[in-house]
């Protein structure tokens, strides 16, 4: 397999295709094809090539011109003679020598060629009694887009580049040691382009087909599929349509090599989007601190903010026990509030074995994620975020001067975690995706769904001052990096309404789990594992401002959504932040680094969800400013209608997400020692003078709310500092009107 390193010497003269298939009848090497589709309804009924430039039929004559220019590709296709309905343009790039053991990368929607055992039925599947208590236990995933797992059988994957966070196809050859990686435009003029892999029986040739407008028989919904009822489009002479591409092919000794080099270039075709600068973090946080306010239930079972559109809670997660920020507010009555919620979840969630049910409902009774003959079985990632959470909020008291109001019956409910989570490491050798609260045992294995007990471990380690929570954290990171990203690249399971399909929650989890690590340690291989780990997580977020339908609510705002993070290959969705979590391991990793993609990484995800949110001049919700929810929609898994629209409700973890980025990324980042700024608030800054320590900064904040900016400002020896929890507690704060600018001298922490 040549992997085409050369390969645009020449457009492919191939027979027809038979019908109904776009890989080539006979393939010896590889190739790029470049093909007019005829298209009867949904279906392909012929593929015709092109000779010496040409596609001849009965009533039709086009042409195909290629131009290279500074590294990009384009075929530009004319219809010279004739009229052609239902048709349409594509190019197919086939391999031969292909292997079922390549890895292939579709961002935020194939990992490893979702080659994994697929459930029946739709969304969130139940599981079958044999999937229980199995170490043996398949990765097994919903019913999605994906090649055959079974020897001997053709398989088509059919996508629009909406479903994509970045438009491309990639793929990782162990055999060869070369990585390949095919990024196209989104759209034409006729919409999405269409991203297709076809791999034949025998496993051993595959074509990847970008083709407009984008063709489908079924289009994927959340876990199933449905007649797409996409058509071809209807061409008049002296039409033409372009297709542009940049191919790079690369030798890499690995999936992660593919990872990381997916990372340099994801923008490289549709080039550095725009965020627009619409609300301050301090405006955000107000809004989003009264809408949180107002979730505060005091029931008979105990006082809890809703985490849901109903009187029940729901532990971590989806935002359950996690409201931090309103922690470190410092402010009486929400610590009050905040100290009752850890009381209720302590005195009624946590199970025999030490490990937390996953939720109850307003009446008292015990909510299940998954069970069977009346066992209730937790997701092991509420317990993750459980025994994090246990401890940021002891460290923010503690930081505050307020340790003495944590309750012995609190600390002793973390440690009682932390060990049910170390006993598990040291029984099971991992950490499954769904646990018995009252035996400890693992009730479904396999998955990464303990993505943040390494770093929720770090983090006890610290605060218990014992060693065993860190060498068991340690390890167990050790584990699921070897396994499931260097391995399997990918990591899922983590969300608790899929199956153990590959999703952004686990990626970004896990890279929280590593810097810490990073941080507890001081060991720089924990920060070169990050790197990686960030590269994976890249491939969930959406790498550009997608061009939404004019009609759609997003087209009308004229909103810019680089940045969305798709949720799973199950949640065929973007959404405002990440699951939950402020991405704050990406700032992290930018100061630990210098590299800015990480910080670009982090500001964009941001922006995303303020351009998600409801503002008195940027209606979104319909339900208060503030409010944001779980849909930046570019997919049509949920009918085409649904893209580019908001739904009219909300959703407490998009708002939480939202309050913690406000809280713990810094509005603007200055190294004191050098010319290094970065902002991340929705204003605009520039260094005027550095000379002794001391940075002199201008801040323009082009917003109508007056903004109050964190600012981190360090030197080397500071910043060669790992970065601790609870450390934004000590950020500078600067007042900025609205529509004006301020001067400021700021200098290192210490």
């Amino acid at each position: 397999m040549a992997i085409f390193t050369a390969v645009f010497s020449m457009l492919a003269a191939m027979a027809p295709t038979a019908q109904g298939s776009w890989l080539p009848d006979e393939l010896g090497k590889d190739q790029v094809r470049p093909i007019v589709c005829r298209y009867d309804g949904s279906n392909l009924a012929q593929a015709v090539p092109f000779i010496r430039g040409k596609a001849v039929s009965s009533s039709t004559e086009w042409s195909c011109e290629k131009r290279i220019a500074t590294g990009f590709h384009e075929y530009t296709f004319k219809l010279v003679k004739g009229t052609a309905k239902e048709a349409g343009v594509a190019v197919a790039f086939d391999f031969a020598d292909w292997s079922r053991d390549n890895y292939v990368l579709v961002p935020a929607v194939v990992y490893n060629g979702n080659r994994f055992n697929a459930l029946g039925g739709d969304y969130m599947p139940p599981y079958p009694r044999e999937m229980f208590f199995d170490p043996k236990l398949p990765m097994t995933i919903s019913n999605n887009p994906r090649l055959s797992i079974e020897p001997g059988k053709a398989s088509t994957i059919e996508l629009l580049t909406g479903n994509a966070a970045t438009p491309a196809f990639a793929f990782f050859t162990p055999k060869q040691k070369r990585g390949w990686i095919l990024l196209c435009e989104q759209k034409s003029r006729f919409g999405n382009n269409g991203l297709i892999i076809q791999e034949n029986a025998a496993q051993d040739r595959i074509s990847f087909i970008v083709s407009a407008p984008g063709v489908r028989v079924q289009a994927a919904g959340f876990g199933g599929f449905r007649p797409s009822g996409d058509k071809g489009a209807d061409f008049k002479e002296g039409d033409t349509i372009s297709l542009k591409f940049k191919v790079i092919s690369f030798r890499t000794e690995s999936i992660t090599g593919l990872l990381q080099r997916f990372f340099a270039v994801r923008k490289s075709l549709t080039d550095p989007n725009q965020p627009r600068d619409l609300v301050p973090f301090s405006y955000a946080h107000d809004a989003i601190t009264n809408r949180f306010k107002e979730r505060w239930r005091e029931f008979p079972i105990g006082g809890y903010y809703l985490p849901e559109n109903s009187p029940d809670f729901q532990l971590g997660w989806v935002s359950g026990f996690m409201q931090t920020p309103l922690l470190a507010m410092d402010d009486a009555r929400e610590r009050e509030r905040m100290l009752s919620q850890m009381n209720f979840v302590v005195s009624k969630l946590q199970g025999k074995s030490g490990f937390f049910y996953g939720g109850i409902t307003s009446t008292g009774k015990l909510r299940e994620d998954r069970s069977l003959d009346g066992r209730l079985f937790a997701l092991t990632r509420k317990n993750a975020d459980t025994l994090a959470m246990f401890v940021k909020q002891f460290m923010i008291l503690k930081r505050q001067g307020h340790e003495s109001l944590i309750k012995k019956e609190s600390t002793a409910a973390a440690k009682r975690l932390a060990d049910a989570f170390v006993l598990m490491w040291r029984k099971y050798g991992e950490f499954g995706q769904y646990v018995d609260a009252e035996t400890g045992e693992i009730a479904a294995y396999n998955s990464t769904g303990g993505a943040i007990v390494p770093g929720a471990l770090a983090l006890a380690s610290e605060w218990f001052g014992d060693l065993t929570y860190l060498d068991t954290a340690k390890a167990s990171a050790l584990f699921y990096y070897k396994r499931d990203v260097e391995g399997r690249g990918m990591t899922g399971g983590h969300c608790g309404d899929i199956s153990q399909d590959p999703d952004s929650e686990s990626a970004f989890g896990f890279l929280e789990s590593l810097m810490a690590l990073y941080s507890a340690t001081g060991d720089k291989a924990w920060l070169e594992r990050a790197k990686v780990q960030a590269a994976l997580a890249s491939t969930w977020v959406l790498s550009y401002d997608h061009v939404f339908p004019p009609e759609s609510q997003i087209a009308k705002l004229g909103g810019h959504m680089a940045g969305a993070v798709f949720a799973s290959i199950q949640n065929k969705h973007a959404a405002p932040g990440i699951c939950t979590s402020s991405g704050d391991s990406l700032f992290k990793l930018f100061r630990a680094t210098g590299d800015r993609r990480y910080a670009e990484l982090l500001r964009d995800i941001q922006h995303a969800h303020t351009e998600a949110t409801e503002w008195p001049e940027h209606r979104t919700t319909g339900t208060g400013i503030g409010a944001s929810m779980e849909r930046i929609q570019p997919t049509d898994a949920e009918g085409k209608g649904s893209i580019g629209n908001f739904i009219e409700t909300q959703n407490a973890w998009c708002e939480l997400d939202g309050l913690m980025m406000a809280t713990e990324i810094p509005g603007i980042y200055v190294r004191t020692d050098k010319p290094v700024l970065f902002t991340f608030d929705h204003v605009s800054a520039r260094i005027l003078d550095q000379k002794s320590g001391q940075t002199t900064i201008e801040i323009v904040n082009k917003t109508p709310y007056d903004a109050q900016v964190t600012v981190l400002a360090e030197d080397a020896k500071v910043a060669k500092r790992p970065m601790r929890y609870a450390d934004y507690l000590g950020w500078k704060n600067v007042s900025v009107p609205a529509g004006g600018k301020m001067t400021t001298v700021v200098g290192s922490m210490r």
